[in-house]
């Protein structure tokens, strides 16, 4: 197949993945109605983690990969896969938390927010920030004003967790950044998954308040979360990232948040009002421009 009809299809599969992460934000607002947030989401990435971990088992089998070399890449994800699945846990439990008090729309554009820390947090690595990118963080911040901060002056409850969501997405897709070209893809997601699944679960009976129970009412937004969301949605972005350029890719990954906003009007008839849509489309401008030129981490979020 030509490149260029590679980087068409991997464009296209990205864009599926930015709306099915998303619409997620609709079913995690549905969830966060009957299972508290860290019970959500230790079934939520238990079941993408076992789909991501059949798809393993699939492509070795094809590959015709020795046994003894499947448990070598296997182990060679355990370390970082704990230390970033475990940061992961840092990151969705307060953007789960952070649902119930807000809407939908809300939590997609102030979480989205990690598109622009990303490059931020790089400067203490010794990355350079280009000028678009101080312009996308004076945009967003200015959206983010808009839409969390209250005529009191005040952070609303759920803006300010996903706002920390945003700050632990960022350090943890730069963690992810530093191991990501040296391990195997999915081993490495399948990993991080199964961690963020252990950590979440042994954080449940501390911060949710009926630990695992209303489960059978979260049925359909549990199997959304985990089989579509975190496992075809990921399985999606690895094979898109093959043949897309990564500039690109995080422009239109950062389409998430339009979709998010899209899903939580449509579907829950949340409406974040004129001063919401005007801060959402800040930070949507502001993301964009962040992620114009150079891209190094944006475009391996994992959700």
């Amino acid at each position: 197949m030509p490149a260029k009809q590679r980087q068409l299809r991997a464009n296209l599969l990205l864009l599926v993945a930015a709306m099915l992460w998303g619409l997620a934000f609709t079913a995690q607002k549905v969830g966060s109605e009957h299972v508290g947030p860290f019970t959500f989401n230790a079934i939520r990435f238990a079941l993408g983690a076992a789909m991501i971990g059949v798809v393993v088992m699939i492509l070795d089998r094809r590959r015709s990969i020795p046994r003894v070399d499947r448990r070598r890449l296997s182990k060679s994800v355990l370390w970082p896969g704990l230390l970033c699945g475990t940061m992961l846990t840092g990151a969705v439990g307060p953007q789960q938390a952070a649902i119930p008090d807000s809407t939908a729309g809300n939590v997609a554009f102030v979480t989205g927010l990690y598109l622009v820390l990303v490059p931020v947090f790089g400067i203490v690595l010794g990355h350079r920030i280009r000028w678009l990118t101080v312009a996308g963080i004076v945009l967003a911040m200015g959206g983010l004003y808009l839409i969390a901060v209250t005529g009191t002056f005040s952070l609303a409850r759920g803006d300010g967790l996903a706002t920390a969501a945003a700050v632990c997405f960022a350090a943890q897709i730069l963690a992810v950044d530093h191991w990501a070209g040296r391990l195997p893809a999915l081993r490495f997601a399948c990993a991080q998954f199964w961690f963020c699944a252990l950590t979440s679960a042994m954080l449940s009976p501390f911060f949710d308040e009926h630990p695992f129970a209303g489960l059978d009412l979260a049925l359909v937004p549990l199997l959304y979360g985990g089989l579509i969301s975190v496992g075809l949605a990921y399985t999606f972005q690895i094979m898109a990232q093959r043949d897309a350029r990564p500039a690109p890719a995080a422009l239109i990954m950062s389409l998430e948040t339009v979709f998010g906003a899209l899903g939580g009007a449509l579907i829950l008839h949340e409406n974040m009002g004129v001063r919401g849509y005007l801060g959402a489309s800040l930070m949507l401008a502001g993301i964009i421009l962040s992620q114009m030129g150079p891209a190094r981490g944006a475009a391996k979020a994992v959700r």
